[in-house]
């Protein structure tokens, strides 16, 4: 009889559909861990590629005011015109200087009549969850630089309130405003010195870091095929398992014999000494 043959039964087909099932999971997510490291590294480039490079005036590099792509985030562009420091909003729940606080959203009209929003920077929240004192921005006509970043519309269950956005929903932003307003973007100002310091705090550079994606999906292939290794080992060991009962039923079939031929041969020898000694008497 074949040794394997138990792998053919029904209990060991259910473990070889779990052990396929668990290695589609773990494959699937190794795949998606190599997705995120693309997405990572595309950001890289991105930011190689744009965060350090000259300014572009605005409207060479976002011809439409819904118009964004996402290669385009972090370009440096060119603004001129006059802050609208009556439209200034600012954004609750940002992350900032080991806290949270507020980001300051100032629209800008530039010289073409156009909006453009441009993020001044963060502040702390004081003791009654409003934005501490910060600089307000300069009247009259400014020139200024900001990095491109894509529009975060709304989320479920948060709304705003009054000057209190819940999110950078350009949009809503642009209906405030009442006037034509770049909604496919808006920029992260430029600072640089002393000023960068102080509030509204300057963005800090982001980091070029692809994170531990790549161990992480080779740790998913890894442990698929251990689901295939800890199916052949668990095989492995009921063979065994079979084989030692089947060879010590043979074992104690073999002892068996030689004990009753040694039964059958003690009576002979009795007999014999008993015939001997009848003998002796006689004689």
């Amino acid at each position: 009889m074949n040794e394997w043959g138990f792998l053919r039964s029904r209990r060991w087909a259910g473990y070889l559909a779990l052990v396929v099932v668990f290695a589609i999971v773990c494959c699937a997510l190794g795949v998606w861990q190599f997705a995120r490291r693309a997405e990572a590294r595309a950001e890289i480039a991105r930011i190689d590629a744009n965060y350090d490079a000259q300014a572009v005036p605005v409207d060479e590099v976002l011809p439409e005011l819904d118009e964004f792509d996402i290669d385009q985030r972090w370009t440096v562009v060119a603004l001129d015109g006059e802050y609208l420091d009556d439209e200034e909003v600012v954004v609750r729940n940002r992350p900032g200087q080991g806290g949270s606080g507020f980001e300051v959203l100032t629209p800008m009209r530039l010289q073409d009549g156009t909006v453009f929003v441009v993020d001044r920077g963060w502040v702390a929240q004081d003791s009654e969850g409003r934005p501490s004192e910060y600089a307000p921005p300069p009247t009259g006509r400014v020139e200024v630089e900001a990095r491109l970043k894509a529009g975060e519309g709304q989320i479920d269950g948060r709304t705003s309130a009054g000057d209190e956005f819940a999110t950078i929903d350009l949009d809503e932003l642009a209906e405030r405003v009442g006037e034509p307003t770049y909604t496919g973007a808006y920029g992260l100002l430029v600072q640089s010195g002393a000023e960068a310091d102080e509030p509204p705090v300057a963005a800090s550079r982001p980091l070029r870091d692809e994170g531990p994606h790549l161990s992480y999906a080779l740790q998913w292939f890894v442990f698929a095929i251990m689901g295939f290794v800890g199916l052949a080992w668990a095989a492995n060991q009921e063979r065994k398992a079979r084989a030692e009962a089947s060879g010590l039923g043979d074992s104690d079939a073999g002892q068996s014999r030689p004990s009753l031929r040694k039964v059958h041969r003690t009576p002979r020898k009795d007999a014999d000494a008993d015939l001997e000694d009848g003998v002796l008497d006689r004689s």
